[in-house]
């Protein structure tokens, strides 16, 4: 079996959105103190490579955990989108329909990983149009996914795709993923878990493709 990691680190040195604390990781017990080492974790729900339910826009809306575990996992296909600038559209004719369609999951490769660490992550990346975000909303998908730090571009302060993804729809949005280079352009499967925790606006996840 071939298995890829499509998740960050978490570490106290990682960008964050904008106005969001970095994580802290302090050990409160030690080997030598204590016999064992024990760590006190204080993140933020949407750090890292994570994924945003519609509870995070709709107060009245769905949460993490009152998702069965099935909508974190099936097969998912990989929209190459590395050739477009910063600050040009995700176009439908950049998704191949016939495999689309047979998809739980659509995750955009727009490259970006690449600049993980680097102030350029925080440019204009490309985002999807209007008949882009349409088409999710038409299908049966589970979920989709970027390696970009958001769904909207980063000066939207009205989370316009956001709430339009939402509104109606019990569906997840993944965000700052890696290595979708790596995926191929055919269907694989793909899971997504994030933490079961109560009334959840939204949880770091471990992203993994797998092939038999």
């Amino acid at each position: 079996m071939k298995v890829i990691d499509l998740t960050h680190t978490i570490s106290e040195a990682m960008p964050v959105y904008p106005g969001t604390e970095k994580p802290k990781l302090t050990t409160v017990n030690t080997y030598s103190k204590d016999g064992f080492k024990e760590t006190l974790i204080q993140i933020y729900s949407h750090v890292g490579t994570h994924m945003d339910p519609p509870a995070h826009i709709f107060a009245s809306q769905k949460t993490l955990d009152q998702f069965s575990p099935e909508q974190f996992i099936g097969k998912a296909l990989v929209i190459d989108c590395r050739d477009l600038k910063e600050g040009q559209s995700i176009t439908i004719d950049k998704i191949n329909i016939d495999k689309a369609v047979s998809a739980d999951f659509l995750l955009f490769n727009l490259g970006w990983d690449k600049r993980w660490k680097d102030e350029s992550y925080f440019n204009d990346y490309p985002c999807i149009d209007d008949e882009v975000l349409e088409f999710i909303l038409q299908g049966n998908f589970k979920g989709i996914g970027f390696d970009v730090i958001g769904l909207d571009p980063i000066h939207d302060e009205n989370l316009t795709r956001h709430k339009a993804l939402f509104k109606n729809r019990d569906i997840v949005n993944i965000e700052n993923l890696k290595n979708l280079d790596q995926c191929g352009n055919d269907l694989f499967w793909f899971s997504c878990f994030p933490l079961k925790i109560e009334n959840c606006d939204g949880s770091p996840i471990r992203a993994i493709a797998w092939y038999d």
